[in-house]
């Protein structure tokens, strides 16, 4: 593995077509990142943070509300406080929308996938 293959994260879910499709874009363009399944691997609030302050977004910009308790757990109420955002997303990976990917050039959550374009 080259060291720019081994330099980019895909935060992945296979079950996603989006992700897909996006970690499709990465190997076509001859890369091969690490992949990792965030519903299996989960997420710690440190690894959330660093990447949203690379990616210089807010919890409530990654949180997938569609498909999720995101509304249950009353995520989306405008009063709600980043650090509550990354304490359910933590406790509930589902809850980070994906595919984010990580490089060099950045980081982004890469819907729709063309978005990974700029970060190879």
């Amino acid at each position: 593995m080259s060291g720019k293959a081994a330099q980019i994260t895909i935060f992945h879910n296979p079950s996603c077509g989006t992700s897909r499709n996006t970690l499709g874009a990465i190997r076509e363009a001859g890369i091969e990142p690490q992949v990792v399944e965030y519903l299996k691997a989960g997420w710690t609030k440190p690894q959330l943070q660093q990447i949203l302050a690379t990616m210089k977004t807010t919890p409530r910009d990654i949180l997938r509300v569609r498909g999720t308790q995101a509304e249950e757990l009353g995520l989306t109420a405008p009063d709600v406080s980043d650090e509550a955002i990354l304490d359910a997303m933590v406790a509930h990976p589902i809850l980070v929308e994906r595919p984010i990917v990580v490089s060099p050039k950045g980081a982004a959550l890469c819907r729709p996938m063309d978005k990974v374009r700029d970060l190879l």
